[in-house]
């Protein structure tokens, strides 16, 4: 009997957000396989589970290629926080408004 692979069975793309511990600095928040999706991550995010979201990296190691997505994460729930009429909490709202409203980056 063989063990189980441990290359994920499917060609997907991860998404992971670095969290802001205070004291503790910043980390990429532990994340089961199975719920580091685009829309899994979102909903995690606008859903409160970050104590202080820094940022949003996503990665494809089949494709070979990673990067940040935190812009369009924040347009998202900015447009969620909206249509539900709903006010962010201070650390995502901080997330949603750096991003949504800072300068393009120069390329």
């Amino acid at each position: 009997m063989s063990a189980p692979s441990i290359i994920p069975a499917s060609n997907r793309t991860v998404y992971m957000v670095e969290d802001e511990l205070g004291n503790l600095g910043r980390v990429f928040a532990e994340t089961d396989t199975d719920h580091s999706d685009r829309e899994m991550t979102l909903s995690d995010l606008y859903g409160g589970q970050y104590n202080d979201p820094v940022r949003v990296v996503a990665f494809n190691t089949d494709e070979g290629w990673s990067r940040d997505v935190s812009r369009e994460f924040a347009a998202e729930i900015r447009r969620r926080a909206d249509r539900e009429h709903r006010e962010l909490a201070i650390p995502l709202a901080d997330f949603v408004e750096f991003y949504t409203c800072a300068a393009p980056p120069v390329e």
